[in-house]
């Protein structure tokens, strides 16, 4: 009785860390750098790819250091594209996370100025993806073309320092408990409510998303762990007007995101509407193989595991408001 006790505590203990294991991740880190001067560049983009396809993962800013830091990643081979305004963009080399190497220190990437000689200068009015203002870090939605037909949650999910784990869960900089705000109103929802709601939010019905690591004394101070403020966009066009999106994807299961907005503007009233519906089928296969031994070396006794699910999630979301300008 005895010994089954001990070998189960032992294998309890086994399964925990390597679920502590997983969940941990695998990390990426670095610096950027002028290339001429050996200045530091603070502020720097720095996006994270798959080498396969060049498929966007995550999105980093660099501190006042030059530093920057990619966590909790899943096995796989990487790029690194770091990217700053008068400088021409650089890769890294492809970088692979596994179970023999967790953290990868790919060094200092050097970013050498772009040419001033130019023919001709055309201005125009878009934005930069990622701003960097004293108290906060804003994120222009339409600025990356790669967040059309996504989800908001995916948008915030790419957005530096934000992490979003399996259970919807989101964290700022590894802390949980981060206040959601929408268009600068609390949400006071728990946290599957509103990774729902995001979930079932169209890319394209989102302006910026505003993150502050240490929101200001105007804000609750239950968002000890920072506040994330999702601006939704507001249409200025006097009269009827509205907008249909439709997105499709297609990995092992399919997926749709569909979203309406309406919008009537006339004098001082402004009414406006959202609705969206969202699909998607995933899947988890999971296999265990795992070998106790005896003192001698021996195979004392094999566990195999093998198990397969299937998660549908179909949801809807509908927001409707009006706006009264006043001169006042």
């Amino acid at each position: 009785m005895k010994k089954q006790l001990l070998s189960l505590l032992a294998f309890a203990g086994f399964a925990f860390a390597s679920q502590a294991q997983t969940a941990t991740g695998g990390k990426i880190l670095g610096s950027i750098k002028d290339g001429g001067i050996q200045k530091i560049i603070d502020a720097a983009s720095v996006s994270l790819l798959k080498a396969q396809d060049s498929s966007l993962i995550k999105i980093a800013v660099t501190d006042k250091e030059g530093n920057f830091l990619f966590e909790n990643l899943k096995d796989g081979d990487y790029l690194v594209l770091a990217t700053s305004v008068g400088h021409a963009k650089t890769y890294s080399q492809s970088v692979t996370i596994n179970s023999s190497a967790r953290n990868q220190q790919i060094g200092t990437l050097q970013l050498v100025q772009a040419g001033k000689n130019l023919k001709e200068v055309l201005v125009t009015g878009k934005k930069q993806f990622i701003e960097r203002k004293a108290d906060k870090t804003i994120i222009n939605v339409d600025a990356m073309i790669s967040n059309t037909g996504s989800t908001a949650l995916d948008v915030l999910e790419k957005s530096p320092g934000v992490t979003v784990d399996k259970d919807g869960n989101i964290s700022l900089k590894g802390k949980q408990g981060v206040m959601i705000m929408i268009d600068g109103k609390p949400t006071y929802l728990s946290a599957p409510e509103v990774s729902n709601m995001l979930r079932n939010m169209s890319s394209n019905q989102l302006d910026q998303i505003e993150i502050m690591t240490n929101p200001s004394a105007k804000y609750d101070a239950s968002g000890t762990a920072g506040l994330i403020n999702i601006k939704t966009k507001k249409n200025k066009q006097k009269g009827f007007n509205g907008s249909i999106t439709e997105a499709y994807g297609q990995g092992f299961y399919s997926k749709n995101n569909n979203s309406v907005s309406l919008n009537y503007k006339n004098g001082k009233y402004n009414v406006f509407s959202n609705f969206g519906s969202n699909y998607r089928k995933s899947y988890n296969d999971l296999y265990i193989l795992r070998k106790f031994k005896n003192a001698n070396g021996s195979i004392k006794s094999i566990l195999e595991q093998n198990a397969y699910k299937t998660n549908t999630n179909k949801s809807f979301n509908a927001k409707i408001g009006v706006d009264f300008l006043c001169n006042c």
